[in-house]
């Protein structure tokens, strides 16, 4: 995405998503299925409640869902699996950023994924560089 034009749509950071996840590979993509992929201009207030934050730009993605680690084979799922996008935020990083939109939104992607699959933050930067 070029800078110095109109910023992305919902449906054009949405379909950014969906590449990247398209992009993985089979393993990961295994192991999360065909979660879809949700973009909202912000996170709702109760979101940022739950998660404690105070400053909206702070979230830029969500994997809502129970995590791995965390499943039981007999439970059913609590809610449905979704991964969440927030644009605003994300532009906020991309202008910080200066790199391609393209980019800030696979490491979003990416790192909610390997928070789902139960990795800490050293373990998703690592996965990040390796799939980047």
């Amino acid at each position: 995405m070029k800078r110095g034009t109109l910023p992305p749509t919902i449906d054009q950071i949405a379909a950014m998503g969906h590449a990247v996840l398209d992009s993985l590979p089979g393993g990961i993509r295994a192991l999360i299925g065909d979660v879809p992929v949700m973009v909202a201009d912000w996170p709702d207030d109760h979101v940022l409640d739950e998660m404690g934050i105070t400053d909206a730009l702070e979230l830029t993605g969500l994997y809502r869902a129970t995590p791995i680690g965390e499943r039981h084979a007999m439970l059913a799922p609590v809610e449905p699996e979704m991964i969440f996008l927030y644009r605003m935020p994300i532009l906020f990083e991309w202008c910080e950023r200066a790199c391609p939109l393209e980019h800030v939104v696979f490491d979003v992607l990416t790192h909610e994924i390997g928070h789902h699959l139960g990795m800490d933050e050293d373990q998703v930067g690592r996965m990040e560089g390796r799939l980047g």
